[in-house]
């Protein structure tokens, strides 16, 4: 069992993990996706431009919402950023695929570093 002092530092750690670190994860699996077509890579970032405050935001909520013991706050985010860019995706299809591939990294990383908080017994 982890004392409160090391869980506090793990979850701070884990929560500037979650934030900072998922742009780079995120960042690395676009490039693995984008590999294919560089045209809408270039106008894909052009019309999300914000992505990466919006993501780092995203992050950021999603970790939260997930240590707190308020999973439904994960549903909340995703909608609140589907409708922020809800007007760019419809009038330009082809940066619809980034956006989701983007999306799930952030979102997948963020729920990990809360998975290891809540293992080590932390969250409510």
């Amino acid at each position: 069992m982890v004392n409160l002092d090391e869980l506090a530092l793990a979850t701070i750690l884990l929560a500037v993990l979650a934030v900072l670190g998922g742009g780079t994860v995120t960042a690395a699996v676009l490039h693995l996706a984008d590999q294919a077509d560089n045209g809408t890579v270039d106008a894909a970032r052009k019309i999300l431009r914000g992505g990466a405050w919006i993501g780092a935001m995203e992050r950021a909520a999603i970790f939260g919402t997930l240590v707190a013991g308020w999973p439904e706050g994960l549903a909340v985010v995703l909608a609140l950023k589907g409708l922020g860019r809800f007007a760019e995706l419809s009038q330009h299809q082809n940066v619809a695929e980034r956006f989701l591939i983007g999306s799930f990294a952030s979102v997948l990383w963020a729920a990990g570093c809360a998975a290891l908080v809540i293992g080590l017994g932390g969250g409510f």
